[in-house]
């Protein structure tokens, strides 16, 4: 044999083998073990729901645990249902109730992977213009109240509190108002009342002299869980290590949330459109460093009071658990 021709048979060897791992075989283990997702799309809110996922990413803690994060604005998890469901939505921002909704109703089964916000006191309420004859809950009765949806968190917060005041829930009438036509629709009068979540509470006190009647989180709803991230029970079942990481990047950044008000009114601007002086002003809710099933249950419970669940829901199995060993 020529000199190097050894040489020249291992190096064809290694070539072939290169190319066979490359196409998923020649090694006797189809296919080797499934490789850890990287590269994740994530729907949120653009509201300070989302402060955390927006700071984790600013501050580089999703590259520290080798993922490559992108975001996409949504309205509700119900809109983006086929990409989470498809694979091509890794993880979803929602809020308890609109996902406790879509578990009953079988559509897509989801686990709860982070805490992401919660009520605080005069960051969620119902507002009244300036002169206006309603002066407690009660007054409310045969009025219109503006909500952004129908069944949503503006219903289930008010719910206990018109119980309180003696009127069932048909005494009111809500009224849906995009949450951009809130302030002209009390300024105007279309609707008696108007719930509403700050930005937008500051802005009708400042501009129009509007007075909060009631602050939805404060007896019954006090601190009540408002949204977190979720994924699908596949989704997590199929990417475990990947689950983990994305929940380290976020404790991070949740951490700095809870402790940190100028690090979210800092963020506020860059992803929403609300304007920084704006942003240093407003009442925020309370970003949670754990994730609490009994806090979540409170949600089920007062959605099965309200009509909005048909039977009782047990919120501790939609806590994801990762697998031992």
């Amino acid at each position: 044999m020529r000199p190097g021709g050894t040489a020249l048979s291992v190096l064809a060897g290694v070539a072939m083998a290169l190319a066979l791992t490359a196409c998923g075989g020649g090694s006797g283990d189809e296919g080797g073990p499934p490789q850890k997702k990287t590269s994740l799309l994530v729907g949120q809110y653009p509201g300070a729901d989302s402060a955390p996922l927006f700071i984790a990413m600013e501050r580089g803690f999703f590259k520290e645990e080798g993922l490559d994060v992108k975001q996409e604005p949504i309205q509700a998890p119900q809109a983006v249902l086929p990409k989470l469901s498809n694979g091509q939505m890794d993880v979803v921002l929602g809020s308890y109730a609109t996902i406790l909704t879509i578990q009953e109703q079988g559509t897509e089964k989801f686990v709860y992977i982070a805490d992401s916000y919660q009520g605080a006191p005069g960051a969620f309420g119902v507002m009244v213009a300036k002169d206006s004859p309603i002066k407690q809950v009660a007054d409310l009765k045969g009025k219109k109240i503006g909500v952004n949806v129908i069944g949503g968190l503006g219903t289930l917060t008010m719910s206990p509190h018109l119980k309180q005041a003696g009127l069932a829930p048909d005494d009111v009438q809500y009224v849906v108002i995009p949450t951009t036509e809130w302030l002209s629709a009390l300024d105007k009068g279309s609707v008696d009342a108007v719930w509403m979540t700050d930005p937008y509470l500051s802005q009708a006190e400042r501009q129009l002299g509007a007075t909060m009647l009631l602050d939805t989180m404060s007896g019954p709803t006090a601190n009540l869980p408002i949204t977190g991230w979720a994924a699908t029970g596949k989704w997590a079942e199929d990417n475990p290590e990947t689950l983990a990481a994305f929940q380290r990047a976020m404790a991070k950044a949740q951490q700095i949330a809870a402790t940190d008000k100028s690090a979210v009114t800092a963020i506020l601007p860059t992803y929403t459109k609300i304007p920084a002086e704006t942003a240093a002003t407003i009442n925020l809710g309370a970003y949670p460093t754990t994730l609490d099933a009994r806090n979540i249950q409170r949600v089920a419970d007062l959605m099965l009071e309200a009509g909005l669940l048909k039977q009782k829901m047990d919120v501790s199995s939609m806590i994801y658990a990762a697998p031992k060993g």
